[in-house]
C-alpha cells in the first residue's frame, strides 16, 4: 500500500514535469520503453532491486541503457529515482505513469479476446462500439484463446461482454440441467 502511494506520487509529479516543460508524449514514449524493460527483462528488475549492487555501480549501468535512448526529462527523473534509492519503484512508476498519461488524454484501454486474429474492419468495429460506448479515445489490446471456442469476450474495466461459444455451451448445458418438473415458486 505504501509503495502505491509512493509510485504514484512518484508518476504524478514526472506527469506534472512533463506537462510543464511539454514533453508529456516524449516522456509517455519513454516510459512505455522502460515498463517494457522491467517486464521483458527479469535480470534488470532483479538489478534494480538488489541490496548488493549499489548506486554508482546502478547508475552507470542505466546511463549505458537509456542516457542517449530516453529525452532529457525522463533520463533525469530516472536518475533522481535512482540517488534516492526508490530504483527498485521503476517499473511501478511506470505503469502508473502511463495510467496517468491515459487518463490525462481520455484513453481507455478494451482487450478483446478471440480465437483467431482480428481483420482491420472488426478491430474498427469493436474500437468504435467502445468509444460510442464509453465516450473515450480506445485504446485495443487484441488476445487470442482457443478455449473460449469461438465468439468474443470485450472487456472494458470491469465491464465484460462474453459473447463467447464457450459461455454459450455452459448455458445451455446449465438449462439442460434444470429440472422441468419441479414448479418455481
Amino acid at each position: 500500500m505504501i509503495s502505491s502511494k509512493i509510485t504514484t506520487r512518484y508518476a504524478k509529479s514526472l506527469l506534472d514535469l512533463a506537462i510543464e516543460k511539454n514533453q508529456l508524449k516524449e516522456c509517455y514514449d519513454d516510459l512505455i520503453a522502460v515498463e517494457t524493460l522491467c517486464s521483458d527483462s527479469s535480470d534488470f528488475t532483479l538489478m534494480l532491486k538488489s541490496p548488493i549492487i549499489n548506486t554508482s555501480k546502478k547508475l552507470a549501468i542505466i546511463k549505458s541503457l537509456f542516457e542517449n535512448k530516453l529525452s532529457r526529462t525522463t533520463y533525469l527523473f530516472i536518475e533522481l529515482i535512482t540517488k534516492k534509492k526508490r530504483e527498485s519503484l521503476l517499473h511501478s512508476i511506470s505503469k502508473n505513469f502511463i495510467e496517468l498519461y491515459k487518463s490525462h488524454h481520455k484513453i481507455i484501454t478494451a482487450s478483446v479476446t478471440t480465437t483467431i486474429s482480428l481483420d482491420k474492419e472488426l478491430k474498427d468495429k469493436v474500437v468504435s462500439f467502445v468509444k460510442k460506448k464509453m465516450d473515450k479515445d480506445v485504446e485495443l489490446v487484441e488476445e487470442i484463446n482457443q478455449d473460449i471456442l469461438g465468439g468474443a469476450i470485450i472487456k472494458v474495466g470491469d465491464f465484460q461482454i462474453d459473447d463467447s461459444v464457450r459461455k454459450q455451451l455452459k448455458e445451455l448445458k446449465n438449462s439442460y440441467n434444470k429440472n422441468l418438473f419441479i414448479k418455481d415458486f
